[in-house]
Order: structure tokens, then sequence, then C-alpha cells
């Protein structure tokens, strides 16, 4: 008997399952990076430099000073950066963030809201099936073509984060290539690394983007122009790596359902993934109302994509001031007559509007128009909490004035370096600093006054100086956890941050060191 239970004992503790570290979810890891960071500011010095008269920090004036913020303002700013996140506003005056005072939008409102919106339509749009049958029918026709749709749309989304700066605009894609990579066999991963790949790397290379180019030029004096076949070099490059590195994964997800990196929803997932064999759906006919409900969608994302680009600034080749998060406009830019200048407020109703004209064409009724836009809208809280997180990261860094003593030390760590090395050390010490500025705009106003005088000193031009910049915040775009578009995608993609940097960081490596190498010739050849 004794030996019995002494049996029965070690099998129950071998059935045990240990339990391992689990990577904490999105909005966990936000939270951490909140606290982790607002600790780093109670040590960090406070301090600024001097502004000339266009608000840009003047190299070799930098103060520092007493913090701003006795401690118990600063245990403030840690327990208000989720609502400063959302709607804090910025005061020209006092040059702080907060929700009780007047200013300019500061917080992520704007993307919040845009989120919902979109989780709003897609909720009404899939109650009709319209996009469920034409999803399985587009899957059947690709069934041995999905690796051109990834380098489609990675291509796409990249020349238009080239030009214009598109990234933010990506979360509102994922509802519609979500169930169509499932059927094709790809897990999300793949999903979210097209949308945010092919996105942030376009932007890490951009070549006329008006909101960081255009910025950065207008900053160092020169023309928006000035190193294009440079940027455009580096696009190429630098997107064929990308889409090369996700067709890869791509491709032995495919082969291999169970090496994904990140699983799978359900078994008919699974199933389908290793089988790509026409579903019921694939056999289904469009009905005239899902063919309305199509069309209707085609329009909105559509006139999204449309109404969002700068097309002045793209086409006119401006450089100057601009901000991308907040207005969405390049300063002086004299529109053309057809550019409509919508951001998130427009978006936002955009989509809610045709969540409302779905409903009418599909006979729902009022009742069950609102409870499917209110069901739709309440599935975004998740990455809506996500993204206000990462805005109340930036609202502690400009609170505290730690940003200054930051740029600083980037200052004096680039100073009197050779322009190879210069090179280096520009994209390396703008990888944290986008980190906590995410915006590409406020990043160039703040960096590059600094960073021109000093490329002329290492005989770099401006222009190589503003390419090495913006690989930098290109590179911490694509891993931050402060960085919008990442850490929304990969919410709405359910896809784990872990996960994500585990199948990234061998691409990250190899950007790097290809785009350094590349500027770092072309600075040396000069």
């Amino acid at each position: 008997m004794a030996g019995s239970s002494s049996g029965t004992d070690g099998d129950s503790k071998a059935a045990t399952p240990k339990r391992g570290f689990k990577f904490p979810g999105a909005v966990t890891t936000l939270a951490i990076v909140t606290l982790l960071v607002w600790v780093a500011t109670l040590f960090i010095p406070s301090g600024l430099y001097q502004l000339d008269e266009h608000g840009s920090p003047i190299p070799g004036t930098f103060q520092q000073q007493a913090s701003p913020l006795s401690l118990k303002e600063a245990a403030e700013q840690l327990v208000l950066a989720p609502v400063n996140g959302v709607y804090g506003l910025h005061n020209s005056n006092t040059k702080r963030v907060d929700s009780e005072t007047v200013g300019r939008m500061f917080g992520q409102i704007g993307v919040i809201v845009f989120i919902m919106a979109i989780g709003a339509f897609i909720s009404v749009s899939f109650a009709t099936r319209a996009l469920e049958v034409a999803v399985a029918a587009l899957a059947d026709r690709l069934r041995e073509k999905g690796w051109m749709l990834i380098a489609a749309v990675m291509t796409l989304f990249s020349l238009l984060g080239s030009t214009m700066g598109f990234s933010v605009e990506t979360l509102g894609f994922y509802a519609l290539f979500i169930p169509l990579m499932t059927a094709l066999g790809y897990d999300r991963l793949v999903t979210a690394a097209m949308i945010i790949i092919g996105a942030l790397v376009g932007v890490m290379s951009s070549t006329v983007n008006p909101f960081s180019i255009g910025v950065a030029a207008g900053e160092a004096g020169i023309s928006i122009g000035d190193g294009i076949g440079l940027r455009f070099v580096l696009w190429v490059v630098l997107t064929a790596m990308s889409i090369g590195w996700v067709l890869r994964y791509a491709a032995k997800v495919r082969r291999d359902p169970s090496a994904s990196l990140v699983g799978w929803d359900t078994q008919q997932d699974t199933a389908a993934a290793a089988e790509q064999s026409p579903s019921a759906e694939a056999q289904a006919r469009l009905t005239g109302t899902q063919k309305w409900v199509l069309l209707i969608t085609a329009l909105a994302f559509g006139l999204m994509i449309f109404s969002v680009i700068p097309w002045s600034s793209v086409l006119g080749g401006r450089a100057g001031a601009a901000d991308y998060y907040g207005l969405h406009e390049v300063v002086g830019a004299t529109p053309f007559w057809f550019e409509l200048n919508w951001w998130f407020p427009q978006l936002a109703m955009l989509f809610i509007l045709a969540s409302v004209l779905v409903g009418i064409v599909a006979g729902m009724g009022e009742k069950e128009t609102v409870r499917l836009i209110a069901a739709g809208a309440s599935d975004m809280m998740g990455p809506a909490m996500v993204v206000l997180l990462a805005g109340g990261v930036s609202v502690i860094m400009n609170n505290t004035q730690t940003l200054d003593t930051i740029l600083h030390s980037m200052e004096r760590l680039v100073t009197g370096a050779s322009a190879g090395f210069f090179v280096f050390l520009t994209v390396l010490v703008n990888i944290p600093l986008a980190i906590l500025i995410p915006s590409s705009s406020g990043h160039g106003a703040l960096a590059m006054p600094l960073l021109a005088p000093l490329a002329d000193f290492a005989q770099v031009s401006r222009a190589s100086t503003i390419t090495a910049w913006i690989m930098g915040h290109g590179l911490a775009l694509l891993m931050a956890p402060t960085s919008v578009v990442l850490v929304g995608g990969l919410a709405i993609a359910k896809v784990g941050y872990d996960k994500y940097l585990r199948f990234v960081w061998p691409l990250l490596l190899a950007l790097f060191a290809v785009s350094t190498l590349i500027i770092g010739i072309a600075a040396t050849l000069e």
C-alpha cells in the first residue's frame, strides 16, 4: 500500500506542469515601460537648450537645471500618464502636457477613436458575410500565389510610407487581411509583419516624406530633394530585404503549420493552414447586398488613403515644419484643389458613417446596427489601451524636461567623429531618442538643428546626415514599445511582443548593418 501511495504521489508530481516565465501581454508590457521610464526620469537631470526664432534648439546652449516638478508632482505624472496619453494638451507657454490646460492636442485620442471606428465598421460588415465570402473566393484563387500578395502589399505600404509617412493608417487593414491570410495558410504573425514591417521600412527609408525628410531638411537648411538618390537606393535595398525575410517565414509556416511562432486560434485554423483546400464559402456566390457592402468597403478604404496624402507637399517637394500625428499638415503648403487633408477625426467619422450605410443597405435595422457598432468598437479596447499607454510615456519625458538632457548626451557623443564613424553614431544614437519621441516630425525638429552643424565639422553632407537620422528613427519604430504602429498592430493581430521580437531581431540587425554601410560609404566618398 505504501509503495502504491508513493507511486501515486510520484505520478502526481510528474504530471504537475512546470510554471515557467510567460511574457506579459501588450498592456502590461507598456505599463512596465511607463514605470521604468518614470523611474529613469527621477535620476536623469533636467535641462533645456536655448531656442532660435523657429523654436529649434541651438547647439552648445544646453543648461542643466533643477527639476520643474516636486516629488509629489512627479508622482502625479506617473498616475496621470494614461489620461494625458489620451487627451493631454500641450501648452506652448509652460511646455507642459496636461488635461487641464489650454493648448494643442498631444494625446492619442484621435488614434484611439479611429481604431474603434474601424472595429465598428468591420463588425457591421462581417455580419453581412460579404467579406467572409469574398475572402474565401480570393483565397481559393491565390492558393499557390500567396507570396505575391505579401510582396505586393509590403511594396505598396513601403512606397506609401516612404513618400508620405503612411503608417498609423495601416491599423485599419488588419481586419481585412487576417482572415484572408489565415485562409491562405499563414498565421497572424505573417499578417502583422507584412503590414508593420512593410509600412515602417518605408518610413525608415523615406525619400520625400514631408513629415520626416521635409521637417529635417527644413531644419538643416537644404532642399527635400538633396540626397534623394541615396535614399531611393536604400528604399529599394531595405524593402527587398524585408520582403524576403517575411516571405521566408511565411513559406515555412505554410509548409509546416507547427513551425508558427504564435500558434493558431483554433484547430480549424491549423487544419486550414495544412490543407489550403477550397472552403464552402469559396464555392458560394456573392448576393447583391454583399456586392454593395464590398463596394462600400473598397470606397471607404480607398478614400481613406487618398484623403490623408499631402499631395501638394509630396509632389511639390516642400521642406519645412510639418506635423504628422497632431494636425497632419505641412506648414505653409498651399493645398491642391482636390486635396482633402483629412486626419483622425474625419477618418473616424468616415468609417462610422460607412458602418451606418452598410447597416441600411443590409436592412439590419436601427437596433442591430447600433449593437454591432458598439460591439466592434468594444473589441478594440485592448489596442486602444496600448496606444494610450504609449502616449503616456512621451508625456512623462516632456513634462520632466529630460529630453533635452538626452539630446545633449547625443550631441556630445557625435562631436569630433570622423565621417564614417559619424554616420554610424548618428544612426545609433537616434534609435533610443526615437523610442522616446516616436513622431518623426518631433524627432526631426529636435535632433537636426544639433546634428546639422556637427555634420559640417565631420565633413559629412547634411543630406547624408538626414538619411542616417531617418534610418535610426525607422529602426526604433520597428522595435519600440512606444511605437503606436507597432504595438497597436500587434495588439489587433493578437501577436505577442516577445514573439514579434524573436521573429524580427535578425532582420533589424541586417537592416542596421546594411544601411550604415551604404551611408558610410556614401559619406566617405563625398
